[in-house]
């Protein structure tokens, strides 16, 4: 590859290779470039960043979970000096230690005329009076176990399992799953996710539905923008599996009648069915004349 560079001098971000080069999610250094792109006071949320991207809250929260991992994000609760408490978010284009993140440098002032930060914007200095009043006023947080991470965006919960293999897997559910990327391109499915659909494909196979019944159902319909992973769509539409077929009751068979044999007349001689030897009708009906 060859760089066809333009010498820029306004309207650029500079940023570390560790950074942009990281491996993981490209959604994760994306949100990275983006904070490191707005001016200080800018408002880095959730919803505002769903706003601009077009990522769902999955992604952008697993985003903001990475960064704040790997040391390049961190997001404190603060009291203003209204007493709103609202939350304050710090971007470092270099990770800063444990040490470093616990007591940021502070920020500047804004200039006079200009309007107060929006809420998870950059932190402004506050007077030493109003200051001091928080810090006797505002008992001291008790502190997070160490295994709890404060400022996740998640609730911290049981240790998730861990993923599923394809080795346990159906075979013909496994086949199901990874050919739907033939009939949507959308559909791209990893081994874990695969891994997890497999079982309820199976539950839909062992109710009589074929291949191209499950093909149809996971794949009529779909929305034209996906807000998350399609395994969820996928999951969502294979949560119940569908009831049994009734059993097929065979046709009634109607009874033939019973062929009578031939019999010959005693009178005419006359070739005639009857149960017995016995006279043709003509010759019944003459006799009895």
């Amino acid at each position: 590859m060859i760089h066809v560079r333009t010498r820029l001098t306004a309207d650029f971000t500079v940023i570390s290779n560790a950074l942009a080069q990281r491996r993981g999610s490209a959604v994760t250094i994306g949100v990275a470039a983006y904070i490191l792109s707005v001016p200080d006071g800018a408002r880095i949320s959730i919803a505002a960043l769903c706003a601009h991207f077009d990522e769902g809250e999955i992604l952008i929260s697993r985003a903001l979970r990475e960064l704040e991992a790997a040391g390049h994000l961190e997001r404190r609760k603060v009291r203003g000096p209204n007493g709103k408490v609202r939350t304050q978010t710090f971007f470092y284009d270099v990770p800063r230690g444990a040490g470093d993140r616990a007591n940021p440098a502070p920020r500047p002032a804004p200039r006079p005329g200009k309007s107060e930060p929006a809420e998870n914007s950059a932190p402004t200095a506050a007077p030493p009076a109003e200051a001091a009043a928080a810090t006797t006023l505002t008992p001291a947080p008790a502190p997070a176990p160490a295994t709890a991470n404060p400022h996740s965006l998640a609730p911290v919960g049981p240790p998730s399992p861990p993923p599923l293999g394809l080795d346990d897997a159906d075979p013909q559910a496994v086949v199901i799953l990874a050919s739907l990327r033939i009939v949507d391109r959308r559909l791209i499915l990893s081994r874990s996710e695969v891994a997890e659909l497999a079982p309820a494909v199976t539950e839909w196979l062992a109710q009589g539905l074929g291949p191209e019944e499950i093909t149809g159902v996971l794949t009529t319909g779909l929305p034209d923008h996906f807000r998350a992973r399609p395994a969820r769509v996928l999951a969502f539409r294979l949560r119940e599996a569908p009831l049994p077929a009734p059993p097929s009751t065979p046709p009634a068979v109607t009874a033939l009648p019973v062929a009578l044999r031939w019999q010959t007349c005693d009178g005419c001689e006359r070739a005639f069915r009857a149960a017995g030897p016995s006279a043709c009708r003509d010759c019944r009906t003459a006799k009895a004349a």
